[in-house]
């Protein structure tokens, strides 16, 4: 025998006085149930409740067991910044990227960070991109991933320099290159420690200890490294502006062991070759006013440069024809003006047709190469199925070419080696190109929005050729040495490795400080028979800052083949880094530097407009964080406000910052601060290893709660896969507002507060509410470091205070699934809701609840949660929250609306009968009507997006 509080009388005022002790108050009805089939019939009846007693002085207080933690439930004013740096400091935030990088892990992520500008104060644009990486690098290492992440600073350039100059006034036409570059230098260094020194109070996790620098001399010699090996594969220039053949093998393969990838695409290409010599009769047609060229399809681009002649179908008509686009001229198969016109989204107009037999002796300009010819000749395996009705004939890469070849003398020259890469032959763009791979690296990428990969290769197609210099003095120089008197200039391997071992050791500026014969010296020339140094002097040309920053992968990734597993910027980058990045591993190294690119938008004030000073919507990051002079109207958030909103918005597109943005983001962050102290107050005198309740002995409902902790699990960690970190705090945010605090927690409360402290009932729900802390926890720790380092410190079965950091990623149990359960609880949350909706603002537990189901499937699932037919302590009751609950397979007779009004009575009757009868008995009496959706009318809880 125990002693409990009755569920009506001055038990129920102890009752309700504990339900609102402590957390916030409860909704009356749990929202966002979804479905439309089914209908219940619902009479509430009000009248003659039982009044509550007030309490006296807490009276009851002594007898209810009250959640117990020292978690503060705010942290006000200038409390959260200085909490958070308590925090950064105790928790070791300053250790956490060495120790994990001296751990044992068998993956490792490579972040490479793009490198700011060093040359001015921190921003909002910053703490969008460093926090986003940020995010990203905890989650991977939370996953057991060893992080790399090197943070660096794009310290050359024009800008530094103008900024330099103009502060200078009109001192700076006195000043020498040195003083220049000398004054950069103190700007730029200026402009990092500020910059750094936000970066780690936004909580940023990073190799702060070895952060690279454009202007270090280590960086700038890989640099001068890069630029010869370009140089050299005949990439940099100085200018005004056949048989089946396995290269992986490298043997010959018969036709029957040939084996093709379903996967393949075939990357097809329309070509222009310009009409050289016309046949007497193509002459008599054109006027010869206009270039005409012949348009050629293939599906085999790579075989251009080895194109020998265009061949055509001399029975078939053939057309001259007038581009509406581009107003060129072209010539191709009559049939084939049609539909090559709508391919390329343009209009051809027939200027005049001919027989293919009029081609012939007439010859066209090889399109690669301009002095060469390519003859027009008859060949039987032209067709008109595709293309164009002219076929480019490349007689070493095809046996119907090889055959037109034969009969017309044509050279066989091949012009790929047996590692299927071009040779010498092809030019220098080509030579040691693999035929098949080149110029396809950033289709390897995955890139995030994909769209974004369509506006970069728009890009690079209408990319210009690229300048790499400039006529500047604070940058990189470009490592070559001009003739005194004649238009020559000497580079070649030895000068370059001399001069990037004097960088490497003592900076670039040996450039504008050491004698040409210490940069040319004599021991380095007599290697290459070289000439007199004095006769040579160093070019004054700088490196573009974009070949600086675009070389940073040989600096930063651990090694010569590594790629980095993650780019993160700007969408502002995929014409610029992302880009130079690219170009430059591309050519040094064949292969691109990042596997998965991430682009995000800019930031814009609320109503979408530029950040300005002018318009004064200028966000700083330090106000959010410290607050500003007048904290009333600029209030201290703290770093962890600013990384929620980061996270939670839609970084794909243009980000939005206002002060009304933060204060919303400092709301949800308050609002998750209360269920963390819920939780933590509840599982006060709990240990898990000892306490706990195996999941299939614990209460229906802490069972459902595990079942949707499981499923919010895999969608954050699937979202943090994506780097969608908007979705995570929507799913993190819809559950801990609805499925915790406004479901489960308003529920457990009978539980929790006035069972025996050690009773199973109790302990199974405490064994729930362990586990969601830790899901929880673990889940937006990425996103907010230090609110998840502080909770930790307060987990009152915790053997000693750990870092969140330092202990892994979400751990959840098969066993948690569980979507029978669905069925029952989702259908009486359906009751629920009706029943609480009745009676908004007053008390539950004031009233008795019957429900009438039929007997079938749905009484038997609803049973589950009450086998006895009245019960004030069952788990339906406890869903309900009434008095008591009663579960009928009929209505009784008894139950007239007279006696349910003098009861506190709340029918709900799911015979199936109309519920015309009961909305009309008894004063007071009102009828209801609620949908339930399918299966059973059962509801589906929706916490996701």
């Amino acid at each position: 025998m125990r002693w409990g509080l009755r569920p009506s009388g001055p038990g129920a005022a102890a009752l309700a006085a504990a339900r609102n002790l402590w957390v916030q108050p409860r909704p009356s009805c749990r929202p966002s149930w979804r479905g439309t089939t089914g209908r219940l019939s619902v009479r509430s009846v009000t009248g003659a409740s039982n009044q509550l007693q007030n309490s006296r002085n807490g009276s009851y207080r002594d007898t209810v067991l009250l959640p117990q933690t020292s978690f503060p439930m705010k942290l006000l004013g200038s409390q959260q910044p200085d909490t958070e740096l308590e925090i950064q400091q105790k928790c070791g935030f300053s250790e956490l990227y060495s120790w994990q990088r001296e751990r044992k892990a068998k993956t490792e992520f490579c972040l490479h960070d793009g490198p700011p500008y060093a040359n001015g104060d921190p921003h909002v644009g910053h703490a969008l991109n460093k926090i986003l990486k940020d995010i990203a690098n905890r989650y991977h290492m939370m996953r057991g991933s060893k992080i790399h992440f090197v943070p660096g600073w794009d310290c050359h350039g024009l800008p530094i320099e103008i900024k330099v100059l103009s502060e200078l006034g009109g001192k700076a036409q006195n000043l020498s290159a040195m003083e220049i570059r000398e004054k950069a230098r103190s700007f730029a260094k200026a402009a990092i420690e500020k910059q750094k020194s936000a970066f780690i109070r936004w909580g940023i996790m990073a190799d702060w200890d070895n952060c690279y620098y454009t202007f270090d001399g280590k960086y700038e010699a890989r640099q001068l490294r890069i630029f010869y090996q370009m140089y050299d594969k005949g990439l940099i220039y100085r200018s005004y502006k056949p048989v089946y053949w396995s290269p992986s093998s490298r043997t010959a393969l018969a036709e029957a062991e040939l084996e093709y990838n379903p996967e393949h695409v075939s990357r097809s290409v329309y070509v222009k070759f310009p009409l050289l010599k016309p046949s007497p009769k193509l002459a008599s047609l054109i006027d010869g006013s206009s270039p005409v060229s012949f348009l050629v399809w293939t599906t085999q681009p790579w075989t251009i440069p080895a194109n020998q002649a265009v061949c055509y179908m001399p029975e078939s008509k053939y057309a001259v024809v007038k581009c509406s686009k581009s107003g060129d001229f072209y010539i191709l198969a009559a049939d084939k003006v049609t539909s090559v016109a709508s391919t390329l989204g343009t209009t051809f107009e027939v200027i005049s047709t001919f027989s293919g037999v009029d081609l012939e002796s007439g010859t066209c300009t090889h399109p690669l190469i301009a002095e060469r010819a390519s003859p027009l000749l008859p060949a039987n395996h032209v067709t008109m199925t595709k293309g164009t009705g002219l076929v480019h004939t490349a007689p070493a890469h095809g046996m119907e070419d090889y055959s037109v070849a034969s009969q017309h003398s044509l050279s066989t020259d091949c012009l790929v080696n047996e590692d299927g890469v071009f040779t010498d032959a092809a030019g220098p763009e080509l030579q040691n190109k693999a035929v098949l791979e080149e110029g396809t690296e950033v289709e390897k990428v995955k890139f995030i929005p994909e769209s974004a990969l369509n506006a970069m290769v728009d890009m690079m197609d209408r990319r210009p050729y690229w300048c790499i210099s400039r006529q500047r003095v604070w940058g990189v120089p470009i490592p070559v040495f001009h003739h005194k008197t004649k238009d020559e200039f000497l580079i070649n391997s030895q000068t370059v490795e001399h001069i990037a071992k004097l960088v490497e050791e003592h900076g670039s500026d040996i450039w504008w400080t050491l004698p040409s014969e210490q940069l040319l010296q004599k021991e380095v020339l007599s290697q290459v028979g070289g000439p007199d140094a004095l006769e040579y002097v160093p070019g004054r040309d700088i490196l573009d800052i974009w070949f600086d920053s675009g070389t940073s992968w040989s600096y930063v990734l651990p090694g010569t083949d590594q790629r980095a597993d993650l780019y993160l910027e700007g969408k502002d980058q995929l014409g610029g880094w992302f880009q130079s990045s690219l170009l430059t591993s591309v050519a040094a190294r064949r292969k691109s530097p990042f596997k998965t690119v991430v682009v995000h938008g800019f930031t814009l004030g609320e109503k979408g407009e530029k950040m300005s000073k002018s318009l004064g919507n200028v966000i700083d990051p330090d106000v959010v964080i410290n607050g500003g002079q007048d904290q009333s109207k600029e209030p201290p958030f703290g770093a962890d406000v600013l990384r929620w909103w980061v996270a939670e918005s839609n970084v794909f597109t243009e980000v939005t910052i206002s002060p009304s943005v933060l204060r919303a983001a400092r709301d949800d962050v308050s609002k998750l601060r209360n269920t963390l102290r819920f939780l933590l107050g509840n599982v006060a005198g709990f240990n898990p290893e000892t306490d706990s309740v195996p999941v299939n002995d614990m209460y229906v409902i802490d069972q459902y709660m595990l079942h949707l902790l499981q499923d919010l699990a895999n969608k954050v960690t699937d979202a943090y896969k994506q780097y969608d970190f908007g979705k995570v705090v929507r799913l993190l945010r819809a559950f801990y507002t609805r499925e915790l605090s406004t479901f489960y927690f308003s529920i457990i409360k009978d539980r929790l507060y006035c069972e025996n402290a050690k009773d199973p009932k109790r302990r199974s729900c405490q064994t729930a509410l362990a586990e969601i802390l830790d899901v929880l926890v673990r889940s937006f720790a990425p996103i907010l470091p230090h609110l998840a380092e502080e909770v930790f410190q307060y987990v009152p079965y915790a053997k000693e205070p750990k870092s969140v950091f330092r202990t892994g990623w979400i751990k959840t149990s098969p066993i948690w699934k569980k979507p029978g359960l669905e069925e029952a609880i989702e259908g009486a949350c359906a009751m629920r809701d009706s029943f609480l909706g009745s009676i908004p603002g007053k008390n539950a537990a004031e009233y008795e609840v019957i429900l009438v189901i039929e007997p079938g499937l749905l009484f038997e699932i609803i049973e589950m949660l009450q086998a006895e037919e009245t019960s004030s302590t069952s788990q339906l009751n406890e869903l309900m929250m009434a008095s008591q609950t009663t579960l009928l397979p009929r209505e009784p007779r008894t139950l007239t609306p007279d006696v349910m009004e003098r009861r506190g009575t709340f029918l709900i009757n799911l015979e199936g009968k109309e519920p015309g009868d009961l909305g009309t008995q008894g004063h007071g009496g009102t009828r209801e009507s609620v949908n339930l959706p399918p299966p059973l009318g059962f509801c589906v809880p929706v916490f996701g997006c």
